[in-house]
C-alpha cells in the first residue's frame, strides 16, 4: 500500500518556495475576505523557517501580538503587516482591479 502524504506537510514545503507563497498569497487575495489572506498569510509564516516566533524576532513584532493579528480575529495594522511581509521578504502592492 502506498504511503500517503499529510496535507499540512506538503503545504508547508510548497510554501518555503517564495514564489509558490506569493502565488498563494495572491489567490487568497483574489478571495476578497481578509480571513482568507489571514489564514494563508499564517500558513506561509508557519512554514518559514523558525516558525512564528522567529517570524516575529525578525519582523521586530512581539510574538503574542503576531499570534493574535493572524488570527481568525485579527486585523493587523498596515504597520504590522508590512514589517511581517518584510521578514518573509515580500512587500505590499497596488494594482488597478479588473473592469466588470
Amino acid at each position: 500500500m502506498a504511503r500517503t502524504r499529510n496535507y499540512q506537510e506538503h503545504l508547508d514545503e510548497a510554501l518555503k518556495d517564495d514564489a509558490e507563497a506569493v502565488a498563494y498569497l495572491n489567490a487568497a487575495l483574489g478571495e476578497e475576505d481578509s480571513e482568507v489572506f489571514l489564514l494563508a498569510l499564517r500558513d506561509v509564516a508557519r512554514a518559514r523557517e523558525g516558525g512564528l516566533a522567529g517570524l516575529a524576532e525578525t519582523a521586530q513584532l512581539n510574538r503574542e501580538h503576531l499570534y493574535r493579528m493572524l488570527s481568525e480575529d485579527g486585523n493587523p495594522e498596515l504597520r504590522s503587516l508590512e514589517a511581517l511581509l518584510g521578514a518573509l521578504g515580500f512587500r505590499l502592492s497596488v494594482e488597478l482591479k479588473a473592469a466588470g
